[in-house]
């Protein structure tokens, strides 16, 4: 980020360029009336005011699952333009490497490592890694990751249900036990379960799915519940449609998930889907020390359908 600073300077005006990282002045870069350009080093511990602190991430750690892609790509970017480090995890190690290398083109602090959210033992090295690369303490867990099917009721078999609920509800709450004490050690946390309107509409072909976000819900009111006394908020992101490799996918997969999305399009005022970044800027929002007083909330992102 970039501000101009001007200076009264005895009876010369200086006019510079101030280049923001984090809650830090990393340089200013001045010149004095009618004179030529030159660079004022300032390397100084100086400080923006509280109301600018409560902007920034700067100096926060942060987990998001399902990172590589999507929605879950958008999140990352976000936190980290706000000045957090974070750690992703996603199924493929060639995903992964690709966005760590544009994410590091960019000037991102974010490493990544293999998981599998469906698996408890991928779960458990999962935070292991956290664990070690930020010191045991985190302060913000986006449960995002997750899985869509679309079948309906009756064609559904076992297998469906274990991989839908193991992904989309059984992992968030694991992860978060496995997270608590280093959010509560952190003293400052912040869980985001990337949910969906299925969690509280019917939507045709989506029983499987809808049950999983519906859950996740009531988990994330349950957790701010008990966990408010550790300094800990959670709170879920409920979007509609949105542009994504996943919901491309749905579409065509011959099951009738075109169906699905065009009937939710259908219902939605503002006449389109949403695009990740108007989810995840919302997400960014909700681990800021701004948004300190939200918490058990299901907040809706969906055109204005719901």
């Amino acid at each position: 980020m970039e501000l101009d600073l001007y200076i009264n300077k005895g009876s010369s005006l200086w006019r510079g360029t101030v280049r923001v990282f984090g809650d830090k002045i990393q340089k200013i870069y001045n010149r004095k009336a009618f004179a030529n350009k030159y660079p004022l080093e300032i390397m100084a511990e100086t400080k923006f005011s509280m109301k600018d602190k409560r902007w920034s991430l700067h100096g926060m750690t942060a987990l998001v699952t399902g990172g590589t892609r999507g929605i879950g790509h958008a999140i990352v970017e976000e936190l980290a333009e706000f000045g957090a480090a974070v750690h992703i995890c996603a199924r493929n190690q060639d995903d992964i490497d690709k966005c760590l290398a544009e994410w590091k083109s960019k000037g991102f602090n974010v490493t990544g490592s293999v998981c599998d959210v469906l698996y408890r033992d991928q779960r458990e090295r999962l935070m292991e890694i956290v664990t070690t690369l930020f010191h045991g303490k985190l302060n913000i867990l986006v449960n995002n990751a997750g899985k869509d099917m679309a079948k309906k009721i009756l064609d559904h078999d076992a297998e469906d249900i274990s991989t839908i609920m193991g992904t989309n509800f059984e992992s968030v709450y694991h992860l978060s036990q496995l997270a608590h004490p280093l959010l509560k050690e952190s003293g400052y946390g912040s869980i985001v379960f990337i949910s969906s309107i299925a969690g509280v509409n019917a939507i045709h072909l989506l029983s499987a799915y809808s049950a999983s976000k519906g859950a996740m819900n009531q988990f994330t009111k349950n957790v701010a519940l008990e966990w408010a006394k550790d300094n800990i908020r959670a709170n879920a992101v409920a979007p509609g449609p949105v542009e994504t490799v996943l919901l491309k996918s749905i579409m065509n997969s011959g099951t009738g998930g075109d169906e699905v999305v065009t009937d939710v399009l259908s219902k939605i005022p503002i006449g389109r889907m949403g695009e990740t970044k108007e989810i995840s800027s919302l997400v960014a929002f909700l681990c800021l020390p701004a948004a300190s007083y939200i918490t058990g909330q299901i907040i809706y992102v969906d055109g204005g359908s719901h």
